[in-house]
């Protein structure tokens, strides 16, 4: 039996997933990827810092901050280039305001239709009025943060290696603010709703999970550390000591391995890994939440989206405070003109690899690891330990389909608009 979903909605991107089951044995499980490669890492060879920090980020247009600053982080790293306190703290500001509107729009818009029962956020209009439109004005200041500290709120051009073109007026700066602390109290309430939903246990299984380390022990979004949930802390330089990216060939997109074995990124993994250094209101709802599944069942990454944006409202209030006590640094040259440098950030959706040789001035070879091809392996095996174990309680295809859907939509990946193709081939 066949099973085919022409539109798996609400992720981004050109894919498909298909499962075979014979008998009780789950054959085969593949998540494809037809989207073409965008040969990006290619390009990069021969571009300067600047050049590489405007066009990387055209990989993504949900994600188009996280790779500006993961570009700028490799390239300054690379040629030495200082970083003014100001410069850090509004890129971080800028950084925050992608991880709202991105996880605003996942928790929202993706994922809750799947466990309230809706097939769309506009479908939840009637009953939830006040959250969905509350949710879309979450997601709109977050696109205001990336609009006012990179010129758009999509492949914004402000920011770039050495600093910004601009830095924003302080009014403007204690507007976002005002903003943050408006909306905490709607957050607050949101993420009981979805602390409360009903989490399916068909899929649950331990894992490793992967994310940066914040300098000073603190929670974020950046570092120069990767931190793995079994314990281990090593520089992001050598990465490729541990990650091994790999491909398949059913899918444009590569795959990562972590000691041979699939792991997850994300938010998930940001609060299973450095979730007890979160203060504060966030804190408060991971101590609440917060419990032994979390680490075998992905469904469990939209409560730690949701409290992210929690943590990301109360950040804000106090990066404007310090970023307005200080002066506009003029823009930074770099100290030297070749080197190698990684930067790793933490995507709305997972880490993310940018990794820069330059000599002369001009890079030599570059190498970018996105979040999705980090959970790839992770997707399909989650699809189908659920797929043998709903199976064995004899759901029909079409059940198992839209459950596989959503597992793929819970790691929110970013493959761009409108995956396609599910097929469930049982024999």
């Amino acid at each position: 039996m066949k099973v085919t979903v022409n539109h798996l909605a609400r992720v981004e991107g050109d894919g498909g997933i298909v499962v075979e089951i014979e008998g009780d044995k789950v054959k085969n499980v593949e998540v494809t990827i037809f989207e073409g490669p965008r040969l990006i890492e290619s390009l990069a060879v021969g571009k300067s810092p600047e050049e590489n920090a405007s066009f990387t980020p055209r990989i993504c247009a949900i994600c188009s901050v996280s790779h500006k600053n993961a570009s700028i982080r490799a390239s300054e790293r690379a040629l030495s280039y200082p970083e003014p306190e100001k410069t850090y703290l509004t890129r971080e500001l800028m950084h925050t305001g992608e991880i709202i509107e991105s996880n605003s729009l996942h928790v929202f818009a993706l994922a809750l239709p799947d466990f309230l029962g809706y097939p769309s956020v506009v479908a939840m209009v009637d009953k939830y009025e006040d959250v969905v439109l509350k949710a879309l004005e979450l997601k709109k200041f977050g696109n205001k943060i990336m609009k006012l500290l990179n010129g758009k709120f999509i492949h914004g051009e402000n920011a770039t290696a050495g600093g910004f073109g601009k830095y924003p007026e302080e009014q403007e700066l204690l507007e976002i603010k005002e903003e943050a602390e408006g909306l905490l109290p709607f957050m607050l309430s949101a993420a009981d709703i979805v602390g409360g939903l009903e989490i399916p246990d068909y899929l649950e299984e331990e894992t490793v999970f992967v994310c940066c380390n914040p300098a000073d022990n603190k929670f974020g979004f950046w570092g120069d550390e990767l931190i793995f949930s079994d314990g281990s802390v090593i520089p992001s330089s050598d990465y490729k000591e541990y990650i091994l990216e790999k491909t398949v060939p059913y899918s444009f997109a590569k795959r990562s391995l972590y000691k041979n074995k699939p792991f997850t990124v994300g938010a998930l993994a940001r609060l299973i890994c450095i979730g007890d250094r979160l203060t504060g209101k966030a804190s408060e709802y991971y101590k609440k939440y917060r419990n032994d599944r979390w680490t075998k069942n992905p469904f469990y990454n939209n409560l730690a989206q949701a409290i992210e944006l929690i943590y990301a409202l109360e950040k804000i209030p106090g990066l404007v405070e310090k970023t307005i006590e200080l002066e506009d640094p003029l823009r930074q040259l770099p100290g030297r003109t070749e080197g190698r440098g990684v930067g790793t950030v933490e995507a709305p959706r997972g880490l993310l690899v940018h990794d820069y040789n330059y000599k002369d001035g001009l890079c030599t070879d570059a190498n970018i690891i996105t979040p999705t091809a980090m959970n790839l392996d992770d997707i399909e095996r989650y699809i189908g330990l659920a797929a043998r174990n709903l199976n064995k309680q004899g759901k029909d295809p079409d059940y198992m389909a839209f459950e596989f859907e959503k597992i793929a939509r819970a790691y929110d990946p970013c493959i761009s608009c409108a995956t396609h193709l599910v097929k469930v081939i049982k024999k």
